[in-house]
């Protein structure tokens, strides 16, 4: 009998393999076909006389409060040509990047066909890593200086856990991550578990849209970070559930176990210390995905399910 129950688990995550692999399939053909405008390249090498045809293109990366005298000394200032030069280091081609985000809107344009193919433009911010990306309707903005590793001297200032993501590899994740957030509707987030919902269901959304990366950076995890969270499942859930946290309205909370931090605030020195940041993220995932195990809801419409549909039906017990 033992035997017979293990050939049918067999059989059935071939089954399961096999229909992930069509799928796949089935949306690399939808082929969005991008082409990446490097507005930060054509920007950084054009000369002053090229000013007035790259507005014209470009019109809204030129605010009209600075007058052409700003722009052109923009051009010309020796901290703006280091921060190129520093980007064309890390993005001379910047074709896998293209490719990666491809893939991205082929998986949204299959998951909801209503999505329309934005012009993809890549800029400099001066390292404003809080504004990595930007999207619209229509346009979708990339700070490649914000993405030159974690170790880039000019990131030295920045909180280590911070500059762990500023990372070639995250530029889709964080695109996948501001769609998500504009396909996801809740109600006001009130309570920890609100709070942990409304980002599984983004994570959830991330498996879906980028499933070539990994889940440590999905979620923008180390792997050890990502290990440690995954043997510990059980103790962090037993914890939000011995202390009431769940349904817990205490404004603090978001800051401890939601909100980027360095680690979890469980206000255990032999835990806190190894703990990742944003485990309550992490176990709102592990909700999300056992609620998609459990039932037949689209993608589209988990978007906008609420946080006591998704506990409720979800079945959920940690790994132990």
């Amino acid at each position: 009998m033992r035997k017979f129950i293990t050939l049918f688990i067999i059989v059935l995550g071939v089954a399961s393999c096999k229909k992930e692999s069509q799928l796949e399939q089935n949306i690399a053909k939808i082929d969005t076909n991008i082409t990446v405008e490097r507005f930060d390249k054509l920007f950084a090498e054009a000369d002053i006389k090229d000013l007035p045809k790259i507005k014209k293109h470009y019109p809204f990366m030129f605010s009209e409060k600075y007058s052409d005298t700003f722009w052109i000394a923009k051009m010309q200032d020796t901290l703006q040509k280091q921060l190129y030069g520093e980007v064309e280091k890390v993005f001379a081609d910047f074709s896998s990047t293209e490719q990666e985000i491809e893939s991205l809107f082929n998986h949204l344009k299959y998951y909801f066909p209503e999505f329309s193919v934005p012009r993809v433009i890549t800029t400099t911010s001066f390292v404003d890593y809080r504004n990595k990306v930007f999207v619209t309707d229509t346009i979708a903005l990339i700070s490649t200086d914000t993405y030159l590793g974690s170790n880039h001297e000019y990131y030295q200032s920045i909180q280590k856990f911070i500059r762990a993501n500023l990372s070639k590899d995250q530029v889709v994740v964080d695109l996948a991550a501001k769609y998500a957030d504009k396909y996801a509707f809740q109600k006001e987030k009130k309570t920890l578990l609100d709070e942990m919902i409304y980002f599984g269901k983004q994570l959830y959304f991330k498996d879906k849209v980028i499933p070539f990366k990994t889940e440590a950076e999905r979620i923008g995890y180390t792997n050890q970070q990502f290990n440690w969270a995954m043997a510990n499942e059980n103790y962090i859930w037993r914890y939000f559930v011995e202390r009431e946290l769940l349904f817990s309205t205490d404004s603090k909370l978001p800051s401890r176990f939601i909100n980027p931090a360095p680690f979890s605030k469980f206000y255990l020195e032999e835990i806190d210390a190894d703990s990742p940041g944003r485990l309550g993220q992490y176990m709102g995932w592990q909700i999300v995905r056992a609620y998609m195990q459990q039932n037949e809801v689209s993608l589209k419409d988990l978007m906008i399910t609420s946080t006591e549909e998704i506990f409720n039906n979800s079945k959920f017990k940690p790994r132990k």
